[in-house]
């Protein structure tokens, strides 16, 4: 199975914007779907964004549509998540996992704070 690892969070005011990242190593990147999901305190874990294997298909959230960009570099084993506008409703830990999830998959998570 694949092994995943996001980086790139952080705390940011409002209006800001982050670039979350996802390396994956072990079978092949590109013959996954990914997505992008979320956990806020409280809340149930949820899918934000998802790109089909090769890349030309996306589909976001409705919370995060026209804000959030999720990319791949299946020659690089990366995804990226762009996150612009941000709020403090998207304050979560950000996971990357194939889309549907495989458990073994979770990584650590990177955390991303937006203060108001």
């Amino acid at each position: 199975q694949v092994q995943l690892g996001e980086s790139g969070g952080g705390l940011v005011q409002a209006g800001g914007s982050l670039r979350l990242s996802c390396a994956a190593s072990g079978r092949t990147f590109s013959s996954y779907a990914m997505g992008w999901f979320r956990q806020a305190p409280g809340k149930e874990r949820e899918l934000v964004a998802s790109i089909s294997r090769s890349g030309v298909s996306t589909s976001y959230a409705n919370s995060v549509k026209g804000r959030f960009t999720i990319s791949r570099n299946n020659a690089k084993n990366t995804m990226y998540l762009q996150m612009n506008s941000l709020k403090p409703e998207d304050t979560a830990v950000y996971y990357c996992n194939t889309n549907p999830p495989t458990p073994g998959s979770w990584g650590q998570g990177t955390q991303v704070t937006v203060s108001s």
